[in-house]
């Protein structure tokens, strides 16, 4: 092949098909059952750069030692059963397709007894990690890569995120309770990931404020908060769409009793 022909061809990656396409703003072709698709739909993935608050790089790490099994084994493990490794009230909905990029993930989850309906898309998946980036209004905004990894000939489970606040709102709320409940979400995804091979693993956290500024030019994130927006479509919405429903169904009419036949008499 001529230097002409090298040229001509695209530099792609050898890891391109672990990536997800570009896209300008989510779709979702198919709402899971049982889910509800909103703050997704429309909405534009955003990274660290895009949020208001603090950022910060925080990271879960769990050994897994004497395990038998490889990094990839022990990941697609993990992806199978990701959904039944969250806390009870953290309910997440994948696609049919699992976690496999450029596919979303939906969230139906509660803050403290607020509800919040908001969603993540699969960045980057391959054999030993993959990674989930959020969209416009969701508590963050960033990205959380989860990968298994041998160290020492220990297997090593890990959940990195770097992410900031969207919006004034959630920056309040994670200094207040926020980060206490998403450090329980993922210590407790760890332990139970770690006790699906019969090990009581310890997990260890670190957390890092790579940039302790606020971004003011990015305090409009709140007109976009996917918890604001879930209350008042729980409190407005959902009993219009009731009533609506319950409108639309047909009336019944009850059965007509069995009239006393006068004419006859009884058997002697």
């Amino acid at each position: 092949m001529t230097e002409a022909d090298h040229s001509s061809q695209p530099n792609i990656p050898r890891n391109a098909s672990s990536w997800a396409q570009e896209v300008n703003s989510l779709e979702i072709t198919r709402v899971p059952t049982g889910a509800i698709n909103l703050n997704v739909e429309g909405r534009q993935i955003v990274g660290p750069l895009q949020g208001f608050g603090q950022l910060w790089q925080k990271t879960y790490r769990v050994r897994l030692p004497d395990l038998t099994q490889t990094p990839a084994e022990v990941m697609q493990h993990w992806k199978t059963n990701f959904i039944h490794y969250l806390l009870p009230n953290q309910r997440f909905f994948p696609a049919l397709n699992g976690i496999q990029p450029g596919e979303l993930v939906l969230i139906n989850a509660s803050m403290t007894g607020m509800p919040i309906s908001t969603g993540v898309m699969v960045l980057y998946s391959d054999d030993e990690s993959f990674t989930l980036i959020t969209p416009q209004g969701h508590p963050e905004s960033g990205w959380n890569t989860f990968s298994v990894s041998n160290e020492d000939e220990c297997i090593v489970c890990q959940i990195q995120s770097l992410a900031r606040a969207n919006d004034p709102i959630y920056e309040i709320g994670f200094r207040l309770f926020g980060t206490s409940l998403q450090e329980n979400i993922w210590r407790y995804m760890l332990n139970t990931l770690a006790n699906s091979f019969q090990i009581n693993g310890q997990v260890q956290t670190s957390s890092t404020c790579v940039d302790p500024q606020l971004q003011w030019s990015e305090a409009k994130n709140i007109w976009q908060n996917a918890a604001i927006r879930t209350v008042f479509y729980t409190i407005l919405f959902l009993p219009i769409r009731w009533l609506s429903k319950n409108k639309k169904r047909p009336a019944t009419t009850p059965p007509t009793p069995l009239q006393k036949n006068t004419d006859s008499q009884p058997p002697t």
